[in-house]
């Protein structure tokens, strides 16, 4: 039998127990990896969202376990890591995917409110990141993904705290990929679009039928065999796009007084930079041309 891409891999997912981390994890368990399969558990629950997803897998004959931290816990990246290490001895690939969304202007938001959803989203993403990138880096690298989203690249009517949290995951995952860059342990976003439980109501019937989950999940197993770094990759219904912070050249402006908006907006945003000390010794060279930084 003929070796599968992710044979001898352990990948940890994050709120994988439904939605796109449910997707992610079938669809790599029949690539062969080893799955640590992690969602919280809802009171009320019978069976666990997680344990019904390792039963799926383990039923169409791969390996998987569960694991049922909250994200938000500050211990849920080394219970998470402790359960790969337990169950597989070794961890190959971590998919944060865990997250929640809001629906409430940011005027009519508490700051309890606002706080929560970045827990969640953003502290919940660190959380689980931190330990398991400090022992890639140790242990011979790896690949981990966070996921982001277009709400994050370009912000969101009813969205302030999960926008915000998605663009931190963006300077998080690409401060990141310069750190874990020299020890091969590479690191990406994704920003998918996708019918799940958070954006179905949101969707008319065709255009939800077009966004299934596994579209992204195919996306997300690429990244996961890829030695790139610092990417963000937009996914969804059989498309996948590039995304990057970009700025535009500075021009020289004694005074902002007078300065016409017009003027500025004409310039076009079209360079990029790996990183954003790059990006100042490039604009301090612009103000002082000829000399060194």
């Amino acid at each position: 039998m003929a070796d599968k891409p992710f044979d001898n891999k352990v990948i940890a997912i994050t709120g994988a127990g439904k939605g796109l981390g449910r997707a992610y994890a079938h669809y790599l368990a029949a690539l062969g990896a080893k799955l640590v399969v992690n969602n919280r558990r809802h009171e009320g629950e019978e069976t666990s969202s997680a344990d019904q997803v390792v039963e799926e897998i383990v039923t169409a004959g791969g390996e998987a376990s569960a694991e049922y931290s909250s994200v938000e816990e500050p211990a849920a990246g080394d219970k998470l890591l402790a359960a790969a290490l337990e169950n597989y001895g070794r961890i190959d690939c971590l998919i944060a995917n865990a997250g929640v969304v809001e629906n409430s202007s940011f005027r009519k938001q508490t700051l309890a409110q606002f706080r929560q959803v970045l827990e969640i989203n953003l502290m919940g993403t660190v959380n689980v990141v931190h330990p398991v990138f400090r022992h890639l880096c140790e242990h011979g690298g790896g690949n981990i993904i966070v996921s982001t989203s277009a709400a994050g690249l370009f912000g969101e009517f009813g969205l302030p705290a999960y926008s915000t949290a998605k663009a931190g995951l963006i300077g998080l995952m690409r401060s990141l990929s310069l750190e874990g860059m020299p020890k091969k342990v590479w690191i990406n976003a994704i920003a998918p679009y996708a019918t799940t439980q958070m954006t179905a109501s949101h969707l008319s019937s065709d255009v939800a039928a077009e966004f299934d989950p596994a579209h992204v999940a195919s996306v997300v197993a690429w990244l996961a065999a890829r030695t790139a770094s610092g990417e963000i990759l937009v996914a969804g219904g059989g498309k996948v796009a590039r995304a990057r912070m970009k700025i535009s050249q500075p021009t020289v402006v004694p005074e902002m007084e007078g300065y016409e908006w017009q003027t500025l907006s004409a310039s076009a945003i079209e360079v990029e930079y790996d990183s954003a000390g790059q990006h100042f010794k490039e604009f301090v060279v612009s103000l002082k041309p000829g000399e060194d930084t």
